[in-house]
C-alpha cells in the first residue's frame, strides 16, 4: 500500500489485526510503527520476525523515502528531518493516535528524533541498537580497525566515503559484513533476507559520506522533550552502534529502561529475537 504525504509517496505495510474479540466485546490493540535502518535498507528485514510483536499490537511497516518501495523524489531531501515529518505524516495519514514507535538503527534516530518533536503523538519508545549523535561513525571505525578483515575495512571505506556505486555492490557489502553484524550470522538464511530487499545505495552514501547528514546530526539536545516511556535495547557486540552509545541515551532520559543483551550484535532480531520481541512486549503491556 501506498500512501502520498507531503511531497512523495511512502510504502507501508500492516501485519496484525487492530481489533480483537474479547469476550462480549471488542479490544482496540496498540499500534506500533516498525521503523528501518540503513539508510538504504528497506523494511522487509522486519518479516517475518516482527509477526511475533502482533499477539498484543499492529505493526506498521513503512519504508523511508529515496528507500525500498517508497517514491524517490528530491535526493536533497533524503535526511532524518524529512524522515520524521514524512513519518507523522503517515500516522496522520493512518487516523492513528499515539504509537508504539519501534526504531532499530538509523530508524532509532528517525524515531528519537519524531517522539520528542512530536510527544503526543508517542505512547511508547523503543530504541534497539542505535545512537543520538554522529560520534558513532569514528567509534565503529576504531571498532572495526580491532575486529575487521582486510575485506571488511576495505568494504566499510565506501561507506565513510559514499562510494557504493550499485545495488548489487550494497548487497555485497551485507554478504562480507554479516558476521559483524550477528554473532550468530548464518550465510544461507542470511542470503534470502538480502535477496528480497530492496537496497537503495544512493541513500547510504548521502548519509555517511563525509558531508553527509549523519556526520553531525546530534539529537541529545532534543531528548528532554521526550514524554513517553522509554526501552532501550543495546547488543554487547554491536560494531557500528556499540552499547556505550545506548548508555548514554539512558543517562540523558531518567526513567528509561536499558537492557543490554550480552548474546547479541547489531542485528537482535537474528542473535536473541526471543529476548527481543520478549522485553518489547513486557514493556508495552508493563507500562
Amino acid at each position: 500500500m501506498r500512501a502520498a504525504v507531503r511531497d512523495t509517496e511512502i510504502y507501508f505495510d500492516i501485519d496484525g489485526p487492530g481489533l480483537v474479540v474479547e469476550g462480549t466485546r471488542m479490544q482496540e490493540r496498540p499500534i506500533a510503527f516498525a521503523i528501518h535502518g540503513g539508510p538504504g535498507s528497506d523494511h522487509t528485514g522486519f518479516k517475518p520476525g516482527y509477526t511475533a510483536l502482533t499477539e498484543a499490537m499492529q505493526v506498521v511497516y513503512f519504508d523511508h523515502r529515496g528507500q525500498g518501495r517508497s517514491g524517490r523524489g528530491d535526493p536533497a531531501r533524503w535526511n532524518l528531518d524529512e524522515n520524521v515529518e514524512d513519518m507523522e505524516a503517515l500516522r496522520r495519514h493512518l487516523g492513528c493516535g499515539p504509537i508504539v514507535s519501534i526504531g532499530t538503527s538509523y530508524g532509532g534516530m528517525v524515531a528519537m528524533a519524531h517522539a520528542a518533536r512530536y510527544p503526543a503523538s508517542v505512547s511508547h519508545l523503543v530504541l534497539v541498537v542505535t545512537a543520538a549523535h554522529g560520534g558513532f561513525i569514528p567509534r565503529a571505525q576504531e571498532i572495526l580497525a580491532e575486529r575487521g578483515t582486510p575485506e571488511q575495512q576495505a568494504l566499510c571505506a565506501k561507506v565513510w566515503s559514499g562510494g557504493f556505486a550499485d545495488e548489487a555492490e550494497l548487497k555485497h557489502y551485507y554478504r562480507v559484513m554479516g558476521p559483524l553484524y550477528s554473532v550468530r550470522f548464518n550465510a544461507e538464511a542470511a542470503e534470502a533476507g538480502i535477496a528480497r530487499a530492496v537496497h537503495s545505495p544512493e541513500a547510504l552514501n548521502r548519509a555517511f559520506r563525509p558531508d553527509g547528514f549523519l556526520r553531525g546530526f546530534d539529537l541529545r539536545p532534543e531528548l528532554p522533550r521526550i514524554t513517553a516511556p522509554v526501552l532501550i535495547l543495546a547488543g554487547r557486540h554491536d560494531w557500528i552502534c556499540p552499547p556505550e552509545f545506548s548508555e548514554e541515551i539512558h543517562a540523558l532520559l531518567p526513567g528509561s529502561r536499558l537492557t543490554v543483551v550480552e548474546e547479541s550484535s547489531h542485528s537482535m532480531r537474528v542473535d536473541a529475537p526471543e529476548r527481543l520481541f520478549g522485553e518489547i512486549l513486557d514493556f508495552v503491556g508493563g507500562t
